[in-house]
C-alpha cells in the first residue's frame, strides 16, 4: 500500500473486503498519524479483520519502551529497521498462520 501516512494505512485497511490483506506492515513514524495510533484504531473498528489481522511494526526505534509501545498498541510484532528479513518471514509465517 506504500509508505503515506498513518491515516491513510488506517482508511485503506478499515474500508478493504475482508481477506484483502493478510497483514499490515506498520512504521511507527509517519506523518498525519503515528503507526501506533494506526493500529489501535484499526483494532477497534468495526472491519471484521480489526481483531485479527497481523499487525507488524517495522521502525528505526528499537529500545524497549518502543517494542512495549507497538505491542500495547495492539501491534503483534516488532522488527527494528535495519530489517532482517528472515525475521520478518518467521513473523509472517508465524502471525499470518494463526490469525
Amino acid at each position: 500500500m506504500g509508505r503515506k501516512n498513518g491515516q491513510a494505512a488506517y482508511e485503506r485497511v478499515t474500508s478493504s473486503d475482508p481477506g484483502t490483506y493478510g497483514a499490515v506492515l506498520m512504521d511507527m513514524q509517519m506523518p498525519v498519524m503515528d503507526g501506533c495510533t494506526a493500529a489501535r484504531m484499526i483494532r477497534a473498528s468495526s472491519h471484521p479483520q480489526a481483531r485479527t489481522i497481523p499487525i507488524i511494526a517495522l521502525t528505526a526505534n528499537a529500545f524497549a519502551e518502543d517494542v512495549a509501545k507497538a505491542l500495547t498498541s495492539g501491534m503483534n510484532y516488532h522488527i527494528a529497521k535495519p530489517i532482517d528479513f528472515n525475521q520478518l518471514f518467521h513473523a509472517l509465517k508465524q502471525f499470518m498462520t494463526t490469525s
